[in-house]
C-alpha cells in the first residue's frame, strides 16, 4: 500500500473506565482488558487498526503514569518516546496539546487523527477510506473534520453533531452545531430530522493549525510552553515542562475545547460500522443479540423467561437467570452489580462514588 509519512495518529487511553465498572476497574480500565475474549485488548485492537493504516512508527499513545507500563506490556513494539505518560488525570484536550507540540517536532506537516481507545469497528476497509480521505483533506486546509454516523436510535448517552452546508470533499459537511448528551426526546427529534450524526468522538486535523487553536484555549499554559531560539528541542526538556505544568491545565475535553468554540469544524458522515464501548447501554446495543434478546459476554449462562438484558460474568462462574428484563448482570473480582440498563451511565457513577466512600479504593 502507499503510505503517507505525514499521517500520524494519538490513541486516547488514559481514562479510568468507571462506566463499565465493576468489569472495568481504576487499577485495569477498560482499554487494557480483553473484553470480548478476542485475544487482544481494545487498545490493541485500536493500535492494530490505525497501525494498518499509517507508519506504525507514527502512532501515540496517550495515557496516565500509573498506566504507561501497562501500554508498554501490551504494545511492546511501539517506541518508549510514543507513550506520552501524563502525571495527573486531565481531560483530552490537554492530551491533545501535548502530543500536538511532541508531532510538531517530528513532522511540521503531520495530519493528525485523534482515535479513542474503547470504540469498534465493525468495517475496517470503510473506516480506512474514511480516515486516510479525511487526512487528505485536512492536509489541505486549516481546519478540523469530525467523524460522524448516522444514528440508529435515540441514544442520550451520545453527542450530536448537526449537519450544515456540503463541503466540495464527497460526505463531508460544514458543523452547525454540537449537542452533547441530549435528553431522550431531543435526541429522538435529531434522529428523526436527518440532519443530525452522532459524534464517534474521532477527529482529524493539520498539527499546524491545532496548535494556534490550542494557544486559544490554554493560552496561560502554552505561553510557556514554546521553543526558546537557539535552544535546541529534546524530549527531556519537554518531560520537565510537562511534569511541571501538566497540573495548570484546565479539565476541558476536546470537545468543548475546540470543536464547540471554533469556526473551521466540519464532519465526514461515515458509515464503517461503529460502537461505542464505553458503557454497558452502548455495547448492548452494538452488539448482536441471543435468546431472549438478551447479549452475554463471554460467559456461562443459563436464561429463562429474560429479555434484554447484558451479561458479563468470570470465565469460572456459571449463571442462571429467570425473570429478568432490560438488566445488566455484571461481576469481576469482589464485586457483583445487577443495574438497570437504561441510562445506567448515571447510576453506575453514583453507585462508585457511594462503594468509594462506604467500602474503599479495593472495590473500585
Amino acid at each position: 500500500m502507499n503510505v503517507n509519512n505525514n499521517n500520524f495518529c494519538l490513541i486516547l487511553a488514559g481514562g479510568k473506565g468507571r462506566r463499565l465498572w465493576p468489569c472495568s476497574r481504576e487499577s485495569r480500565p477498560k482499554q487494557f482488558l480483553d473484553f470480548f475474549s478476542t485475544g487482544r485488548t481494545l487498545l490493541q485492537q485500536t493500535y492494530d487498526r490505525m497501525a494498518a493504516i499509517m507508519p506504525a512508527g507514527n502512532v501515540y499513545v496517550s495515557t496516565n503514569k500509573i498506566y504507561a507500563d501497562i501500554v508498554a506490556e501490551q504494545l511492546p513494539e511501539l517506541p518508549h518516546d510514543n507513550i506520552l505518560s501524563e502525571p495527573i488525570f486531565r481531560n483530552t484536550a490537554p492530551s491533545l496539546a501535548w502530543a500536538v507540540h511532541r508531532i510538531l517536532h517530528v513532522n511540521p506537516e503531520a495530519r493528525l487523527a485523534v482515535v479513542p481507545s474503547d470504540q469498534a469497528v465493525f468495517k475496517e476497509d470503510l473506516f480506512r477510506e474514511n480516515v486516510l480521505g479525511g487526512l487528505d483533506f485536512v492536509g489541505g486546509r486549516d481546519c478540523i473534520l469530525t467523524m460522524g454516523i448516522r444514528p440508529t436510535r435515540p441514544e442520550p448517552g451520545y453527542g450530536y453533531i448537526q449537519m450544515g452546508d456540503a463541503a466540495e470533499c464527497c460526505n463531508v459537511f460544514e458543523v452547525k452545531s454540537f449537542t452533547e448528551k441530549p435528553d431522550r426526546e431531543f435526541a429522538r427529534m435529531f434522529m428523526q430530522s436527518g440532519e443530525f450524526l452522532w459524534n464517534t468522538g474521532l477527529f482529524l486535523a493539520n498539527v499546524s493549525y491545532l496548535r494556534e487553536c490550542l494557544k486559544k484555549v490554554f493560552p496561560p499554559v502554552l505561553r510557556n510552553f514554546k521553543d526558546e531560539e537557539g535552544v535546541p528541542y529534546s524530549i527531556d526538556a519537554e518531560l520537565k515542562f510537562i511534569n511541571d505544568n501538566f497540573p495548570s491545565y484546565p479539565n476541558l475535553s476536546i470537545e468543548y475545547g475546540l470543536l464547540e468554540n471554533n469556526d473551521g469544524v466540519y464532519v465526514m458522515k461515515c458509515d464503517f460500522g461503529w460502537a461505542d464501548l464505553g458503557m454497558w447501554h452502548s455495547i448492548y446495543e452494538g452488539m448482536s443479540k441471543g435468546e431472549g434478546d438478551n447479549v452475554v459476554i463471554g460467559s456461562r449462562v443459563i436464561t429463562e423467561d429474560s429479555h434484554n438484558n447484558i451479561i458479563k460474568l468470570p470465565d469460572d462462574h456459571l449463571g442462571v437467570i429467570n425473570g429478568l428484563d432490560g438488566y445488566i448482570v455484571a461481576e469481576k473480582g469482589n464485586v457483583l452489580l445487577i443495574c438497570k440498563k437504561e441510562d445506567s451511565s448515571a447510576l453506575i457513577r453514583k453507585y462508585v462514588n457511594e462503594v468509594q466512600v462506604k467500602y474503599g479504593e479495593e472495590f473500585i
